[in-house]
């Protein structure tokens, strides 16, 4: 099981270039990954949000071997011509070091989607989802893409470079773990954020379902696949690498986000965990 943080990119956090030294510290603490939201707004008492994007070119301009990613990216508020972009030159800059992490988002928390007249209907941000990701994978291969679909359009545009990593950005899809389409659509995919998560027999639940699913649409069930959990600062987490979690990402509250706090929990250091494989169904 690998470790890693799960940083709000708010107020004292809303820095790229402290979030950007953050990280290096927790490189050289030997955690092996970095993630952070990725919103434009936020509720009260959060007042500065920073970008996700930049941020994470400054994360991968400091540091040299953690993983690194935005959890989660929205893609029905991005522009998939614009993502995959970004997702090129963020995993170049890295050195193949980005993973993307997606799901639908909520207006619940921010309001970011009804007071900027983004879509506030689940099943269309759905429809958007699924679409977006169809482009993104096109579009890394490097081959002209061609898309026609009842969002977008794209008329036989290459994107070059293409990333580091092949044949793609590995793709990480959110979703509440009581519903089964978030996890059909993560298990065409290369990982599964389960939002929602507070007991290890959950995501056990959790990982027999993707085992199932891996057997019956997965044309090599033991390709890699990883499943990433959200844990508090200071809780252990074997149990949930032995019901299937091949990433604990450490979760820090945004109200208030603290840089002591962040700061503290990247010198102790990840605990100690046996590796294992990045596949929970190997």
């Amino acid at each position: 099981m690998r470790l890693g943080l799960y940083i709000p990119l708010f107020d004292e956090l809303a820095d790229p270039a402290l979030v950007a030294r953050l990280c290096a510290e927790a490189e050289e603490a030997g955690w092996d990954g970095v993630f952070v939201w990725d919103h434009v707004r936020w509720r009260e008492p959060v007042v500065d949000v920073a970008d996700p994007q930049i941020t994470l070119a400054a994360i991968a301009g400091a540091t040299e071997r953690i993983r690194l990613g935005p959890m989660v990216t929205p893609l029905a508020r991005r522009r998939p011509v614009k993502v995959a972009r970004e997702t090129a030159t963020l995993d170049r800059l890295s050195n193949g070091r980005l993973t993307l992490g997606v799901g639908l988002g909520s207006d619940r928390f921010g309001s970011e989607y009804s007071i900027t007249g983004e879509e506030l209907d689940d099943r269309k941000r759905a429809q958007m989802l699924d679409e977006a990701l169809e482009i993104l994978q096109a579009a890394w291969t490097g081959a002209p893409v061609h898309h026609r679909g009842e969002h977008y359009t794209i008329d036989a545009m290459r994107f070059l470079p293409r990333p580091v990593q092949h044949p793609g950005v590995p793709i990480w899809v959110a979703g509440f773990y009581e519903k089964s389409r978030p996890l059909r659509r993560a298990i065409r995919y290369q990982g599964f954020f389960p939002v929602g998560i507070e007991h290890p027999d959950q995501l056990a639940e959790i990982s027999a379902e993707l085992t199932r699913l891996g057997r019956e649409t997965r044309d090599d069930a033991a390709e890699p696949f990883d499943v990433a959990v959200e844990l508090d600062p200071g809780s252990d987490p074997a149990p949930f690498a032995a019901a299937g979690a091949t990433w604990g990402l450490v979760a820090f509250p945004w109200n208030p986000v603290s840089v002591d706090q962040v700061r503290g929990v990247i010198r102790e250091g990840p605990p100690p965990m046996p590796r294992r494989s990045s596949n929970p169904r190997a």
